[in-house]
């Protein structure tokens, strides 16, 4: 990583809004999906999956920030081989998003540790429900695929109280048969990636009670991890 960092691009929603949180100014470019803060003002060059890694070349970002699972490694290694720094997120539980945001501020960013992260390293120091529930998690539907193993929100549900049907599941985002799951009680129904609703996702679950809940809260390690906690219980419990 550079030693002075004066512009990064991000190719992650919630790891835009993190440094957008932290030190705005910072901010060259981000993709068409970066929506937090709503004010956000820079360069857009595209998705997630299909950035135009040209337009990222040409914003001359001291380093780009992505992440494992949301950027193609193809992307990656063509600005690697355009010289651009660039880090890389994995984090699968709520104290490796901790300490992976720590890393990516302090170090690629060469940011002091906001305020922010310290609330949220508070607020999930003391989120460890026991499960009384075990739910389904949707993320797509034609195909139907769902939350498997070692997931950061598959992690975030279950220090609420939540357990994953299908955390022992050998893929992390398997496809699933609905009338092939295990034993479940409950649908939790995320508006993100795919956009589930009242009105799209509980009607194929007839027979078992569904919950819809804020994607961003449930799936983005960054500024909504300090409201996450109580967001997501008034949406499972209430």
């Amino acid at each position: 990583m550079p030693a002075t960092v004066s512009r990064v691009v991000s190719l992650v929603p919630s790891l835009t809004e993190s440094i957008a949180a932290t030190a705005p100014g910072l901010l060259a470019g981000a993709t068409d999906w970066c929506t937090h803060p709503a004010d956000l003002d820079v360069a857009r060059i595209g998705g997630t999956k299909n950035p135009r890694v040209a337009d990222v070349v040409d914003l001359r970002p001291d380093v780009v920030i992505a992440n494992d699972e949301e950027n193609r490694p193809a992307d990656l290694d063509e600005l690697r081989a355009n010289g651009v720094a660039v880090w890389v997120t994995a984090p699968t539980t709520v104290p490796e998003a901790i300490a992976s945001l720590d890393r990516m501020l302090t170090f690629a960013c060469r940011l002091d540790r906001p305020a922010w992260l310290d609330e949220a390293t508070h607020t999930w120091a003391h989120q460890q429900d026991p499960p009384t529930r075990t739910a389904v998690v949707p993320i797509w539907r034609r195909p139907w695929m769902a939350l498997g193993r070692d997931t950061f929100a598959g992690d975030m549900l279950a220090r609420l109280g939540v357990a994953n049907a299908l955390r022992d599941h050998a893929e992390r985002y398997p496809k699933i048969e609905l009338d092939a799951l295990p034993t479940y009680d409950l649908v939790v129904l995320p508006d993100e990636p795919y956009g589930f609703g009242p009105d799209d996702g509980p009607e194929a679950f007839p027979d078992v009670e569904s919950r819809c809940v804020s994607g961003r809260h449930l799936t983005w390690y960054g500024p909504s991890l300090v409201e996450a906690p109580d967001v997501l219980r008034r949406q499972l419990y209430s």
